[in-house]
């Protein structure tokens, strides 16, 4: 099993409705991406100097699901909205 997980920095000018919408991207992603095994995400509610304000933690069958997932249209289309939104992103995968 492959863990994937995201840390995102959001643009100081990124407001609520944007942060929503992109909940609601990631919230469809599992309907539409069998290759996903787990999937979880949030907001971060510590806020400390160190940290980031959303993570993404997700898990796959394999390096080639993993990828498989990566190319996939829904998951494009919210990559590219993160793009708009974010002006750091990070990212860590594993095998577990």
């Amino acid at each position: 099993m492959i863990r994937h997980i995201v840390f995102f920095k959001f643009k100081p000018e990124t407001t609520n409705e944007q942060i929503e919408k992109l909940e609601f991207g990631f919230s469809g992603l599992p309907a539409m991406i069998p290759q996903i095994k787990s999937f979880e995400f949030g907001r971060d509610i510590v806020k400390s100097d160190r940290s980031y304000d959303f993570a993404l933690n997700s898990s796959f069958e394999d390096l080639e699901a993993m990828a498989e997932y990566q190319v996939h249209p829904a998951h494009v289309d919210v990559v590219t909205y993160v793009k708009e939104i974010c002006q750091q992103v990070v990212a860590a995968d594993y095998e577990f």
